[in-house]
């Protein structure tokens, strides 16, 4: 009897919690399944690709917590003020996200969904220019031209406008003045000249202003590798100088002063020697022929980024081939199934070591 009663003693206290508890058994269960799916059993993918995953797993966790809520063995109205609470504590995250860690991230996912940009490509932002060297949640850190690394906010990137070089080709210019004693036909038949000489393809020349004492121009043409960009800026200069000077035309941008007396006639130019003309042609060809030897501005001033973007690269490109290997067993058998099933552990390990050597080695 005294066991009898004891039992019904122990079912009254527990039946009032018995559905909380199958409810945060049904949450862990279904958590822990979703994350395993979702995030363990998927290693091999990148950071930015497990974002998503990520974005779903904090949503089911929100919607366990409503749950969870919905069962406490309290009065209806305790329960309707639980989830309301749980609302406005997330109501009010939002609502300052702007100011706080929650504010990046959401700008990072902002970043991923619309893609303005991303590793590797040069971009220009608050007045600071260079290639994107990586691309975090909360921040996005850029390599500039005197190879230092600077991180802005993911709500700056957001916020502020952001030029994007783009992946196709990018016009690279000049800007310099001439005297009005030229005219303009002849000077655009040299800058043309200079500017394919430099390797820019669709060149064109403009005149940009009618100044007091010369004339502005600017020659342009269109670089289809843009990641040889500061070179090809570089290259152009030295077109421009020896397309003019070799034709007897004065650069006198973007002022000329001279006071010192000088001969009636004299024009201040810097002409390339005779004499190692010929030198400097065979060192051209020798460039041309090996340029490994020579690292070019770009592989200095850009190594991490370069590194960021060449390892994305790597891996999109494995991942995008396991992705092709599941197909492939899927429609298989026999041999051919067991010879593909050891391609993809293959392929997955590899991308595990270039995981752990990026981790491990980053390029600074």
């Amino acid at each position: 009897m005294e066991a009898s009663k004891a039992l019904q003693w122990v079912q009254q206290l527990v039946d009032p919690f018995l559905p909380l508890i199958i409810a945060i058994v049904f949450v862990v269960a279904v958590l822990t399944t979703m994350h395993y799916l979702l995030l363990r059993k998927q290693s091999h993918l990148s950071s930015e690709q497990k974002l998503p995953r990520q974005v779903s797993m904090l949503v089911l966790t929100i919607i366990s917590a409503v749950i969870i809520a919905m069962s406490l063995p309290v009065s209806e109205s305790t329960r309707n003020q639980v989830i309301a609470l749980i609302g406005v504590l997330i109501s009010g995250v939002i609502a300052f996200s702007s100011t706080t860690i929650v504010g990046n991230l959401m700008a990072g996912i902002v970043l991923r969904v619309n893609r303005p940009f991303k590793v590797g490509d040069f971009v220009k932002v608050d007045g600071y220019s260079g290639r994107v060297a990586e691309m975090g949640l909360l921040d996005t850190e850029i390599q500039t031209e005197s190879r230092e690394l600077i991180a802005f906010s993911n709500t700056l990137m957001v916020n502020s406008p952001v030029t994007v070089t783009r992946a196709s080709g990018a016009i690279v210019s000049v800007d310099l003045s001439l005297g009005y004693d030229i005219h303009h036909s002849v000077i655009e038949k040299y800058l043309l000249q200079a500017a394919d000489d430099a390797n820019l393809t669709e060149p064109f020349v403009q005149v940009i202003g009618l100044g007091d004492f010369s004339v502005s121009y600017r020659v342009s043409g269109l670089l289809l590798e843009v990641k040889s960009l500061l070179s090809a800026r570089s290259r152009l200069h030295k077109a421009v100088l020896d397309s003019l000077h070799n034709a007897d035309i004065e650069i006198v941008s973007p002022g000329f002063i001279n006071q010192r007396p000088q001969p009636d006639g004299l024009k201040m130019m810097a002409k390339s020697p005779v004499e190692n003309s010929e030198k400097v042609n065979s060192n051209r060809q020798g460039e041309n022929n090996d340029d490994s030897k020579v690292p070019s501005p770009e592989d200095v001033i850009f190594d991490k980024a370069e590194h960021a973007e060449q390892h994305e690269n790597n891996k999109a490109l494995l991942v995008q081939e396991i992705a092709e290997i599941d197909v492939q067993i899927s429609e298989s058998s026999g041999e051919q199934k067991d010879k593909l099933k050891q391609r993809k552990t293959n392929l997955e390990l590899q991308l595990s070591t270039l995981l752990e050597q990026n981790n491990a080695n980053p390029a600074d």
